[in-house]
């Protein structure tokens, strides 16, 4: 795995520390703990995958439902980012 730099450099975890831990997890089968471990990778992984159909089938309201998907995934990023820090 690749180390967080931010840890490295000033001491504490940035927002994405755990989404390359997380995916490993998902590809071993293990997604509670892929949840646990990255609360806001299901629905990165949603965002992701509705902006590859939609790039292919253009959906009318495609990006609204792009613009609400990433929305949400800043507000479960930043978060859990602030309970981290808050119960750590």
């Amino acid at each position: 795995m690749l180390p967080c730099f931010n840890k490295k450099l000033f001491g504490f975890e940035c927002m994405g520390c755990g989404l390359q831990r997380s995916t490993s997890l998902i590809l071993k089968g293990e997604f509670i703990e892929a949840f646990f471990m990255y609360p806001a990778i299901y629905t990165i992984i949603l965002l992701f995958g509705f902006i590859a159909v939609n790039h292919f089938k253009n959906y009318k309201s495609g990006s609204k439902i792009i613009i609400i998907l990433a929305i949400t995934n800043v507000a479960i990023i930043i978060g859990s980012y602030f309970l981290k820090l808050y119960f750590k």
